[in-house]
């Protein structure tokens, strides 16, 4: 397999993805207070949205690279 056609397929994958899931979340523990050696931690979620567009736009680009490597 081309160099090319691996990154196409994985630009395609990746877009796919994050067309179908549109975002994702995480945990975080964050220090809330430090007395001496006493400290109280919080874990919190975040979230992080993947906008449609980046979706798209990576599976048109994999598309492109993969069509522009057949086409030599």
């Amino acid at each position: 397999m081309k160099f090319g056609t691996l990154i196409g397929a994985i630009l395609i994958a990746v877009g796919a993805a994050a067309l179908i899931y549109k975002g994702f979340s995480y945990t975080s523990e964050e220090t809330v207070l430090q007395i001496g050696s006493v400290r109280a931690t919080a874990e919190t979620e975040k979230s992080v949205a993947i906008p449609m567009w980046a979706g798209i736009a990576a599976v048109v680009a994999g598309v492109l690279i993969i069509g522009l490597g057949r086409r030599r």
